[in-house]
């Protein structure tokens, strides 16, 4: 867009933030939405055609998001990265970082945001920004654990309260999701730990096989590879019954 449309959007985005718009806006809006269409086709299609991955996703964010993200955050309508989005939903945390490293390799212009070192309000995920044809498109690729987490957090924030998806509301469901969100951490943690051991393990074994630190080492490998399988299951059934346990978000 010309610098002159930049400035006509973030007008538009001054008037979203305050709910001060009319249809002539919601049809700006609309064209500057479906201007990122193009760049989404080429970056899914990319995602499915060269990684054989199946991104779920919108080419464009919805007025009601665009609008409270505005309210929400000191950010200026072309500022929001992820007016087009897609996900990934891998199976866990050693597998997200194979995609996050063959995403980087597949584009060339982009910028990561890694929100398992830094959470957002208990958020993980890591948000990579594509760059295409001028236009960002956001790949968010989370690990199964993480996809429940905000799966929990969104029902709360349907069911309880819209304010829980952003640190407000009650304190008792902040903590259960600062919590859950702890808890998911550490069991992603604890599998990489083990990814390393096994590299490690791969090595002594190359080098010599028979001896007694290799097989303590195996012997350890062994027995955490089963404990994380076990307490991975725990972490996921207590996360997918404590979204079941909610009532259905109330009809609008």
């Amino acid at each position: 867009m010309s610098e002159v449309s930049k400035t006509q959007i973030d007008r538009l985005g001054d008037r979203l933030k305050k709910s001060n718009f009319g249809e002539a806006d919601l049809r700006l809006l609309d064209e500057y939405r479906l201007s990122f269409t193009d760049s989404y086709e080429v970056v899914v299609g990319r995602i499915r055609k060269e990684l054989e991955l199946e991104p779920t996703g919108r080419p464009a964010k919805s007025t009601s998001s665009i609008s409270e993200k505005l309210r929400r955050e000191s950010i200026r309508l072309t500022q929001i990265q992820d007016i087009a989005g897609c996900r990934l939903v891998v199976a866990d945390i050693s597998s997200q970082e194979r995609v996050i490293t063959a995403l980087q390799n597949l584009f060339d212009n982009t910028t990561a945001v890694d929100r398992r070192k830094e959470p957002s309000h208990g958020y993980r995920a890591f948000h990579l920004i594509v760059k295409h044809a001028d236009k960002l498109v956001e790949i968010q690729i989370r690990t199964s654990l993480q996809q429940l987490w905000a799966e929990l957090s969104e029902k709360l924030s349907d069911t309880i309260d819209p304010a829980l998806k952003y640190g407000g509301g009650d304190l008792s469901f902040l903590e259960l999701l600062g919590k859950a969100s702890e808890v998911v951490a550490g069991q992603e943690s604890n599998d990489l730990e083990l990814v390393e051991l096994k590299v490690l393990l791969s090595l002594r074994l190359k080098q010599d096989p028979l001896s007694e630190e290799t097989q303590k080492l195996l012997a350890r490998v062994n027995h955490d590879q089963k404990k994380n399988e076990s307490t991975r299951l725990q972490v996921f059934e207590a996360l997918r019954e404590a979204i079941n346990v909610l009532p259905r978000p109330r009809k609008q």
